[in-house]
């Protein structure tokens, strides 16, 4: 059985090794007040408190230009562990695992309706006299009142440190005891990230895998260079250019589709708002499902082939197009535009989109182009006919070609020129039949500096 919030305070009260600092900003102190309500505080806790005031906080952490943010909580844990350190360690060092968690939040304020949300973090020792480990992750709260989102915050801020020191090693046990004893629809956490002593290799990209994969957020994102970010911080105020697809494995025309919607959308923008603009490819759960679950090397192979080619990764659990159109609405109010093929055009218009809305199709589309969303559409060339499809002579279902006739005219659906056609001519799954088959054109198909990764991919993947 899941121990509860209690039993898991209790037993951390009780570890004798393990000890102590909590410094909780913005909700009160929520973590550690379940501390305090079962026995033995006086063996884990060393020191709470909480500097709501600006100033104060400024004079303790420094000066912030956000007080909600990854940059406010690494000052913070930075500070107190120190202050651990330099005052118990000489005493108790040799015996100890010191820690630090902190937390800084917003929640829901007096006639308050923005986004509530917060940064957690522990920084740790995993053995007595042990360099420092660190575990942040970002939270979403999504009670209504501010009462209940404290109340969430103090049992997610308990399970954090209780995983710290009992499911550090097991990822997967790690991410789905962030949220015992919350009830689903409660929080939502969108980043976890661990660094330091112990985690210099560590691949983050696999937290975002599992925390969209356990349905604790709809997406994560991280950059070229493998970082993960939490997605509205980093998209708040840019443009967003998104390209959907499988990338299995990423090809020349997945390039081609990005470059050809790259002037299009820059048409559209202002010339501050060109600078700005954020270029994304979005790996979908859905396609990332092989037989009974997902595959994490699969994923890495796919992530790996993006980032040699400079692309900041988006991995969600977005089926539908509105859906996925309503997460980057909540993280940026700027322009977005999303790239598809006719073929996945021609998808949007069968019911298995919009079975689950009231409104069925006309609320699926009324919620994709709610904010502006603009549709970028890449032709597509018919095998059989020789024919050439593009969002222009594009033919929506017979029901449908009113509706479909308005979003082109009013600039929501906008056709995408075609550049080379050859390389409409093999898919993803041609490019890895040839290279199963030792067929040398591949490599006309997929950009160089993924070659080594489509071919290990491809050949691995067969075996499995």
């Amino acid at each position: 059985m899941t121990p509860t919030t209690y039993d898991k305070a209790l037993e951390l009260n009780l570890a004798p090794q393990i000890y102590g600092a909590f410094a909780e900003i913005g909700a009160g102190q929520e973590t550690a007040n379940w501390f305090f309500r079962v026995s033995g505080t006086a063996g884990l806790v060393a020191k709470t408190i909480s500097a709501y005031d600006m100033t104060m906080s400024d004079a303790l952490y420094g000066r912030a230009d956000r007080y909600v943010s990854a940059a406010r909580l690494h000052a913070m844990l930075g500070h107190e562990y120190g202050i651990l350190l330099e005052r118990l360690g000489p005493k108790r060092g040799a015996d100890t695992t010191f820690f630090s968690f902190c937390n800084t939040v917003r929640a829901r304020g007096y006639q308050d309706s923005g986004e509530c949300h917060g940064w957690l973090g522990v920084r740790f020792q995993k053995n007595p006299g042990d360099p420092p480990s660190d575990v942040i992750l970002h939270v979403r709260l999504l009670d209504s009142r501010t009462i209940d989102q404290m109340e969430a915050l103090g049992v997610i801020g308990v399970n954090l440190i209780h995983s710290v020191f009992h499911h550090r090693e097991t990822l997967r046990t790690f991410v789905d005891s962030l949220v015992d004893n919350i009830e689903r629809g409660r929080v939502e956490v969108d980043l976890l990230k661990f660094s330091g002593h112990g985690y210099e290799h560590f691949d983050n990209r696999l937290c975002a895998l599992h925390l969209v994969e356990s349905g604790l957020t709809e997406a994560t994102m991280f950059l070229p260079d493998g970082e993960v970010v939490q997605p509205a911080e980093t998209l708040y105020r840019h443009p967003v250019l998104l390209l959907r697809g499988s990338f299995d494995p990423v090809t020349n025309l997945h390039l081609a589709m990005l470059e050809q919607a790259q002037a299009t959308f820059r048409a559209m923008l202002s010339d501050d708002e060109r600078a700005e603009a954020v270029e994304l490819c979005e790996i979908s759960m859905h396609n990332l499902l092989r037989g009974p679950g997902i595959d994490p090397d699969d994923f890495i192979d796919r992530a790996d082939a993006l980032q040699a080619l400079g692309k900041t990764v988006l991995v969600s659990s977005c089926a539908e197009f509105h859906r996925m159109a309503a997460f980057l609405n909540r993280c940026t109010r700027k322009p977005v535009g999303i790239i598809l093929s006719i073929g996945l055009l021609n998808e949007l218009f069968k019911a298995k989109w919009s079975e689950n809305l009231a409104g069925g199709l006309l609320e699926s589309f009324g919620r994709l182009f709610k904010e502006g969303v603009t549709l970028l559409v890449y032709p597509w060339k018919n095998r059989r006919s020789g024919e050439l499809v593009t969002a222009e002579n594009f033919l929506a279902p017979e029901n449908c070609r009113h509706l479909y006739e308005h979003f082109a005219e009013n600039g929501r659906i906008r056709g995408l020129a075609c550049g080379d056609e050859s390389l409409l001519a093999h898919t993803g799954r041609d490019v890895c039949r040839m290279i199963l088959q030792d067929d040398a054109r591949w490599r006309m198909l997929v950009p160089e500096s993924a070659w080594a990764i489509a071919e290990r991919h491809a050949r691995l993947h067969t075996r499995a």
